[in-house]
């Protein structure tokens, strides 16, 4: 009989359009269930902490890619750039330049997706709107970090539908810079919708979603 978890995960990916990435999102979950995920057909695990990655990443032994989808400080860039596939959240040169720095070290070509903080909540990391542009033509003379796209956490509503406007202007700054043709820029990857809005999400464009809830069930606390 096959748990909960795999039944979920079969269902996401009946679901959802060719072409869309499902990033597990394993914050405080076991070994176990990230296992029974990837057994399910899950090919992306999404971890917020460098250090809970690191624990993890020892112990599941699986043809996985690993994405940082939490903050990024800069004394965990050295251990990152070794375990992650790509980094989801930057929001600065500052820790771009480090990224940067640390890959270079280990002949490692980093792609990465730049944050932004598309509700322009205080409580949220992410690059402002209008700083966008300039953020990424300033990234783009890095060596080793390269842009592939954006992402953003939208401001919680209990109603998905709300989330809509969020999802369209990202989707309109993800065209936006597309159009710039920035040299060492490739618009390819948006990062946005999670467990209770990424039917909309999707609508809007996204091709990476954030799933935990939907897959693991709600965290015990």
């Amino acid at each position: 009989m096959q748990s909960q978890i795999y039944e979920k995960v079969k269902k996401l990916l009946r679901e959802i359009p060719q072409g869309v990435t499902i990033v597990a999102a394993t914050k405080t979950r076991s070994t176990e269930e990230i296992e029974e995920a990837i057994s399910a057909g899950i090919q992306v695990i999404g971890e917020n902490y460098v250090q809970e990655a690191k624990n993890k990443y020892s112990r599941i032994h699986k043809d996985v890619q690993w994405h940082l989808i939490g903050h990024l400080q800069k004394n965990k860039v050295k251990d990152a750039v070794k375990l992650f596939d790509m980094i989801e959240t930057v929001d600065s040169l500052k820790i771009a330049q480090e990224i940067d720095k640390r890959c270079s070290i280990i002949q490692k070509v980093m792609p990465i997706l730049i944050q932004v903080n598309i509700g322009g909540e205080d409580s949220k990391f992410g690059v402002p709107t209008e700083n966008l542009s300039n953020l990424i033509e300033e990234i783009s003379h890095l060596q080793w970090v390269k842009v592939k796209g954006l992402m953003t956490i939208e401001p919680y509503k209990d109603d998905p539908e709300e989330s809509r406007i969020y999802f369209k202007h990202m989707h309109l700054l993800f065209e936006q810079i597309g159009r710039l043709h920035i040299p060492n820029v490739q618009m390819r990857y948006l990062s946005m919708g999670m467990s209770h809005n990424y039917h909309i999400a999707i609508q809007e464009g996204a091709n990476i979603i954030r799933i935990g809830t939907a897959i693991f069930g709600p965290r015990p606390y």
